[in-house]
């Protein structure tokens, strides 16, 4: 019995549902060789495309440093600090001795003898030449410490002038009383503008360099030569002291001379009685320069 139906399944047509499971079978088949196949082939085209392309070697792009020179720096490893030395101390030099500035050495004085040509020489540079001419030039030093000694004790050393005598004569105008002759004043007026020509300083100065001579002639004639300084004060104030008049003075003739009419001007000194015939506006220039080198000699 079973071998029959054996034989019976041999001899007898395949079912539909077996054609259908085999005809899958197939197709599957088909497609695995198909999906086999296609990768073989990419494979094979992947190789040639890599043999085909040639990959460009990558080079190191260079590293370029934009940063400003002076700021881009490098950086430094950290050293360790050098050790600090101390510094020996400085001997300070000595100080060189400091010279005391150079004084101009005056050119020594000459003899009292010989002293004309050294004081003429120093008033010239002050004096022009009418001026000096009015100036006596002999025995200057011994004249003039004379003068002001008596001129000190109001006198007047007429044989001991420094300089000439006025040219012109003394004049008077005769009407109902004698007065003096504006005129006569002028007389002295050169005198007054060569005493103005040199300054106070200058004075003082011409006085200061010949002072040694000036003491030598004061001690010659019986004094103590530092006394001169004294004595030229006093001769200064004895005219300084003298007054000026507003108006003409009357005068009274005796002989050949005159005289204050009035008892307040007659007993003023013969030193102030010869400043009075310079005339009120010499007097007042006078004593401006007299005052001002009074107080020059003082300091």
């Amino acid at each position: 019995m079973s071998e029959h139906n054996s034989a019976e399944s041999r001899n007898s047509k395949p079912s539909n549902s077996h054609l259908l499971l085999a005809v899958s079978v197939v197709v599957a088949l088909v497609i695995v060789a198909i999906f086999v196949l296609s990768n073989r082939d990419n494979e094979q085209e992947n190789a040639k495309f890599k043999q085909d392309v040639v990959v460009p070697e990558k080079t190191p792009a260079e590293v370029v440093n934009t940063a400003r020179p002076e700021l881009a720096t490098e950086v430094e490893e950290p050293t360790a600090p050098e050790p600090i030395v101390e510094p020996e101390p400085v001997t300070e030099p000595e100080p060189l001795p400091q010279r005391e500035p150079e004084q101009p050495v005056a050119a020594p004085l000459p003899s009292l003898d010989n002293s004309d040509v050294a004081l003429s020489e120093q008033i010239s540079n002050y004096l022009n030449d009418t001026a000096m001419d009015l100036v006596v030039t002999d025995d200057m030093i011994r004249r003039s410490v004379v003068f002001v000694d008596n001129l000190a004790q109001g006198k007047v050393a007429k044989n001991h002038f420094p300089v000439s005598k006025p040219q012109d004569n003394f004049m008077v105008i005769e009407d109902d009383i004698i007065i003096t002759d504006p005129n006569s004043y002028e007389r002295y007026t050169p005198y007054v503008n060569m005493l103005n020509a040199m300054s106070t300083a200058q004075l003082v100065r011409t006085y200061d360099k010949f002072k040694p001579l000036i003491r030598e002639a004061y001690e010659e004639i019986g004094y103590d030569g530092g006394e001169f300084d004294l004595t030229l004060q006093e001769a200064i104030g004895e005219l300084l002291e003298t007054p000026i008049p507003e108006t003409s003075l009357p005068l009274l003739q005796e002989s050949v001379t005159y005289k204050y009419a009035y008892a307040e001007w007659e007993q003023l000194s013969d030193a102030q009685k010869l400043f009075l015939r310079m005339g009120p506006e010499n007097m007042k220039k006078m004593k401006k320069r007299l005052q001002d080198l009074k107080v020059a000699l003082a300091k």
